[in-house]
């Protein structure tokens, strides 16, 4: 599914925050990247999505190297192929809980009406049925972030990277959200990669790989 071939990353030209990695990620796979801060993850997760572009090697997306794409292309890829959940939700505040999760649709520019049903389905997926005409800001934190989920869903991409989802969660917020994410992983068979310094959030995972200044150590 995903394929990271000696990518490294250098920034003002001379501060390296990944030095050489390669791994790939099957798909149907549950990965979580462990490292502390500064450790390269969070880096690393937006090159294997084509938010930001390596200083040398490639990323594959299913055989395709994306690293040099022309930016349009890969926000098209970044749009269809590939969601997104951040530690800050990244929710618009204006508009509802349905209308966030139509967001990724309507910026690739298809028909609301023609996900309507597939919406429906994954909010009672999610369990926010209830919430879909509530604003962003009368939500808790964990329902905010299932409507991330919600969000990176629609789209049906081929993998889904979180940047540590429970990072802005109470435990037992954190706990539940990491158990959803086991379902969708085994019950939709969606590959997903996460970065984490929590041990206990990385075990949920079926491969756990850990990264110590900008290299994979194990």
């Amino acid at each position: 599914m995903l394929k990271v071939k000696n990518i490294s990353k250098t920034f003002d030209g001379k501060r390296m925050v990944l030095k050489d990695v390669s791994l790939d990620i099957q798909n149907g796979e549950f990965v979580s990247i462990m490292g502390a801060s500064g450790s390269g993850k969070s880096t690393l997760l937006t090159i294997m999505g084509g938010i930001d572009r390596p200083t040398s090697g490639e990323v594959y997306l299913e055989d395709k190297c994306i690293s040099n794409l022309p930016e349009r292309e890969l926000a098209i890829l970044r749009r269809t192929k590939i969601g997104f959940v951040f530690q800050f939700f990244n929710l618009a505040p204006y508009l509802t809980v349905e209308e966030n999760i139509f967001l990724p649709i309507i910026l690739d520019r298809k028909k609301i009406k023609d996900y309507k049903d597939k919406a429906a389905e994954i909010m009672e997926y999610l369990q926010i049925s209830t919430l879909k005409d509530t604003l962003p800001t009368k939500l808790s934190g964990g329902e905010q972030q299932r409507v991330a989920i919600a969000k990176g869903l629609i789209a049906a991409p081929q993998v889904i990277l979180l940047d540590e989802p429970t990072g802005n969660l109470d435990s037992a917020s954190a706990e539940d959200i990491m158990q959803l994410l086991t379902r969708i992983n085994s019950e939709r068979r969606t590959t997903i990669v996460q970065v984490t310094h929590s041990e206990h959030n990385a075990a949920f995972a079926s491969k756990i790989l850990h990264i110590k200044d900008g290299q994979i150590i194990e």
